[in-house]
C-alpha cells in the first residue's frame, strides 16, 4: 500500500468491493460510493469504514517540533 491514498483506492488495493463493504456496514452500496467521494466524513464514519476494511484509524498532527498522535480519537468505546 502507498503512504497516501484516497478511500476508494485503499478499498480497491485491499481487494474489497463496495458491495462487500456495504454488507459489512449494513448499508446499501450507494452509501459507500458517497462516503468515498466525501472530503468531510465524520471521524466515527471514517473509523467504521477503515475497521470494516480490516484496519484501524489513527489521527496524527504534524508540527515543526514533531508529530503527535491524538489519543482522544483512539478506538471507539463499544
Amino acid at each position: 500500500l502507498r503512504e497516501e491514498m484516497e478511500l476508494y483506492e485503499l478499498r480497491q488495493a485491499i481487494g474489497i468491493s463496495q458491495e462487500n463493504l456495504a454488507q459489512q456496514l449494513d448499508v446499501k452500496q450507494p452509501a459507500i460510493a458517497k462516503m468515498e467521494r466525501r472530503s468531510d466524513l465524520r471521524i466515527q464514519s471514517l473509523r467504521k469504514l477503515i475497521e470494516a476494511m480490516g484496519g484501524s484509524l489513527e489521527i496524527k498532527a504534524h508540527f515543526p517540533q514533531g508529530d503527535v498522535t491524538l489519543t482522544n480519537y483512539a478506538e471507539m468505546q463499544r
